[in-house]
């Protein structure tokens, strides 16, 4: 473990001879917080949750106790959760290695939520692609219901909630949360309108549910085990906690990391923990927060003042790892993925990969999004060939505006703020490799090579 990070959720993660088994997670104190939740009422752990401000660490970052403040309680239908585990954007990966790591915290986390909410049934929807993890938990649920941990009367409280293991088609759009419960109902993945769709009142089932993903599930525990109150002293106001960070892309050391929330800045997270660039190399471009953030220079600087009036002058470097820095300087944090490009790649070959996964994973039920997104990779895919007109930069960018904050989900914005970003960030680059000649184009790839 770096000395800048703050362990909590990946505490035992790493430790040698830490396995996944019950045996292993109950001697080192796990299913501990749940006794001491089943003691309290449902509305008193759903108040700690909203006292310690934790944020979903999906992607929205949005309030998870005000989420379950949202549930319709009074439809007199059953209530649902659902553990968002898809894990699509790419650059991410911290999910995965919770739930081969150390599965029972989850559950553990996921049986307090599932007690607090009062659901009786929870699911754990899980993308294809990730056959081992979906294995192991399903081990793990099996020995925590034979240790009375959830089914049936749970831990001799009256209360009986048993979890599922639900297996998706590896979709990306399947991370949206009703596109997920349409899948789990056994339906094409096509996203609902919101509203009136809101999960907390019409979800799986048409019945009130809550779609946590794995890490925010996680942190319930945790939660209780310290307290909403001491718990928010951890991180910063409005972004308390800890949060776990892929790292990838042109760096020495990438992988996942645990910090405290704004405790630690993107140049820190690059340089010190992910052991910097490689030799030689300059910073181009920075993905702050998955592939579906906007992009930004390596050489940018941004000056303004905070909400609280603060003022700030950074330099990429500067700005700190929580939720609201990165929508300050005009992309987000998103699932936490870090992608790192230095200058030994063509900002244009870049987009153009961005551009034919999104196309590739667009569920087509809008059409600018369908159509949009296709025509955005054959664009970028032909200046990545050497075959780009110059007015492919104007229609590029057109094509963007015209998709974004015209869909039904969020799929649009992931598909277009790429494009958006890239073109407005990169122009000279987008206009050099359009006019680039044959012979010039010849020359750089034996450069490459």
């Amino acid at each position: 473990m770096h000395p800048k990070e703050r362990r909590l959720i990946l505490q035992h993660a790493d430790t040698p001879g830490y396995d996944t088994s019950i045996e292993c997670y109950i001697k080192h104190g796990g299913y501990v917080e749940q006794r001491k939740a089943y003691q309290m009422k449902p509305e008193e752990i759903c108040q700690e949750v909203l006292d310690s401000g934790v944020r979903g660490r999906g992607g929205a970052g949005f309030p998870a106790g005000m989420k379950w403040k949202f549930l319709d309680r009074r439809s007199g239908k059953p209530i649902y959760l659902i553990c968002n585990a898809d894990e699509s954007e790419p650059g991410t990966f911290k999910d995965r290695q919770i739930m081969h790591k150390d599965p029972h915290q989850l559950i553990e986390g996921m049986m307090i939520t599932a007690y607090a909410i009062q659901a009786k049934l929870a699911f754990i929807y899980i993308r294809e692609e990730m056959p081992y993890a979906a294995k192991i938990l399903r081990k793990a649920i099996e020995d925590a219901r034979a240790a009375n941990l959830l089914g049936e009367n749970v831990l001799g409280s009256g209360y009986s909630c048993d979890i599922i293991v639900h297996r998706g088609a590896a979709a990306y759009i399947c991370g949206e949360e009703t596109g997920l419960i349409e899948s789990l109902e056994g339906k094409r993945a096509y996203p609902r309108i919101k509203p009136p769709y809101f999960p907390a009142a019409l979800g799986l089932y048409q019945c009130p549910t809550i779609v946590n993903n794995v890490e925010t599930l996680c942190n319930v525990k945790h939660i209780v085990a310290m307290g909403g109150k001491e718990y928010a002293k951890i991180g910063t106001p409005g972004n308390t906690g800890t949060r776990i960070w892929c790292l990838s892309g042109h760096v020495r050391n990438p992988g996942y990391f645990e910090i405290e929330c704004g405790k630690v800045t993107y140049g820190q997270l690059i340089h010190e923990l992910g052991g910097g660039l490689r030799p030689g190399r300059k910073l181009q471009a920075l993905i702050p927060g998955g592939s579906s953030s906007k992009v930004l220079r390596g050489d940018e600087r941004f000056k303004g003042k905070l909400r609280d009036g603060t003022p700030y002058d950074w330099s990429i470097e500067d700005i700190p790892l929580d939720f609201d820095s990165p929508m300050t300087v005009g992309s987000m944090s998103g699932s936490g993925a870090v992608v790192v490009v230095d200058d030994s790649v063509n900002i244009v070959d870049v987009l153009a990969n961005i551009n034919e996964f999104y196309a590739h994973e667009s569920c087509g039920q809008c059409t600018p999004c369908r159509e949009g997104s296709l025509w955005m990779k054959k664009i970028t895919r032909r200046m990545a060939n050497g075959g780009a007109r110059v007015e492919d930069v104007d229609l590029l960018a057109s094509i963007g505006d015209q998709i974004a904050g015209r869909t039904i989900c969020a799929h649009g914005e992931a598909c277009a703020w790429p494009t958006q970003s890239f073109v407005a960030k990169f122009r000279n680059e987008f206009v050099a490799k359009a006019n680039e000649t044959p012979d010039e184009r010849a020359k750089r790839e034996f450069r490459l090579v």
